[in-house]
């Protein structure tokens, strides 16, 4: 008995040496609360556009007409909306890209973001994969990505020969406020507050510290797959960064300059797409028709047994990817 306790008493001194021995990992330190971007871990797939490295990746033949898939978050990334890569079985070209400052994609200071960097952004994306003059271009937007998309089409009108827009907050700013509003309350007595305020006494995280940043905002989108959150999805999204710098931006700038991009949006007559999904408490389709009504030309169609991320899961992408086909087909 005496060996064996003094065996059990070398290993706990050898186990406590070696843990001595070990270095810190510091959080500021790249990878260690989050994965890297693409700017700090060159074998992840990206293009540069407007001196920025951005994560991207493309499928199908470089000359077919393209589709450019819009993520949401602000400061969301593309990964939850690889379904979509299956329209290049069909004869597309389909662009992916994490907006600059989210996802992979290299982080960015608070001072960098406008609306129109973004809109360069999105057509330096697109004159990146374009082969020809006379290919179509595509969008396809989900929720941020479809305000995305309305505020690109509300520029540059004659750029885009058809839109999918799956439930875009609002294309100003009055109904993007209300959106969010309902669809992403957070109560005093609920547990992701508590969770967040418990988190920020250990966390802070200054402006250009993006790693602890991104890492508390996976902690407050975790009640996106809830099952009582308003949404509707159907679980937990798979993502690979968020960029809270991008949202926390993009949300202020909002409030700064109060964006209308329904002033044009009339001068594009070609049909666009509106998916709006069953399970979406806080959407629905009288949301979907006011906030589509700027559009002269719109194809309505619910997806049955999805919520809000209605191309992440399978059941929604089921439902509704035939429509999305015969939508791109028909032009």
């Amino acid at each position: 008995m005496l060996k064996i306790r003094k065996a059990t008493f070398l290993l706990l001194l050898v186990t406590l040496f070696l843990s001595s021995c070990r270095k810190e990992l510091d959080i500021n330190d790249a990878g260690n609360l989050v994965p890297y971007t693409c700017d700090q871990d060159f074998s992840i797939p990206a293009i540069t556009v407007n001196d920025i490295r951005l994560h991207s990746e493309a499928f199908g033949h470089p000359d077919s007409a393209m589709i450019v898939v819009l993520h949401g978050g602000p400061g969301s990334d593309y990964r939850s909306l690889l379904n979509c890569a299956r329209f290049a079985d069909y004869g597309y070209r389909v662009i992916f890209y994490d907006q600059g400052g989210a996802g992979l994609s290299q982080r960015l200071p608070k001072s960098h973001y406008s609306i129109q960097k973004i809109l360069d952004e999105l057509s330096g994306v697109i004159g990146h994969y374009k082969t020809h003059i006379n290919q179509k271009v595509f969008l396809l937007g989900h929720s941020w990505g479809a305000i995305l998309s309305a505020a690109y089409i509300n520029q540059y009108p004659g750029n885009i020969s058809g839109a999918v827009m799956a439930e875009p907050g609002g294309f100003n700013w009055s109904d993007i406020k209300e959106y969010v509003g309902k669809s992403r309350t957070i109560a005093f007595t609920n547990e992701l507050l508590s969770d967040n305020t418990y988190i920020d006494q250990f966390l802070t995280g200054d402006e250009d510290e993006h790693q602890i940043l991104d890492y508390k905002y996976v902690i407050r989108s975790a009640a996106d797959g809830n099952k009582d959150n308003p949404i509707g999805n159907e679980g937990y999204l798979p993502f690979w960064r968020y960029g809270a710098m991008s949202n926390l931006a993009l949300f202020e700038l909002g409030e700064t300059i109060k964006p209308d991009w329904t002033t044009n949006l009339n001068q594009f007559t070609t049909k666009v797409l509106f998916l709006y999904s069953q399970n979406n408490t806080a959407y629905g389709y009288n949301r979907a028709t006011k906030v589509a009504s700027p559009f002269t030309d719109v194809q309505f169609f619910e997806v049955r047994g999805a919520g809000h991320d209605l191309f992440s899961f399978q059941t929604g992408w089921n439902n509704c990817f035939p429509t999305m086909l015969n939508y791109f087909d028909s032009l």
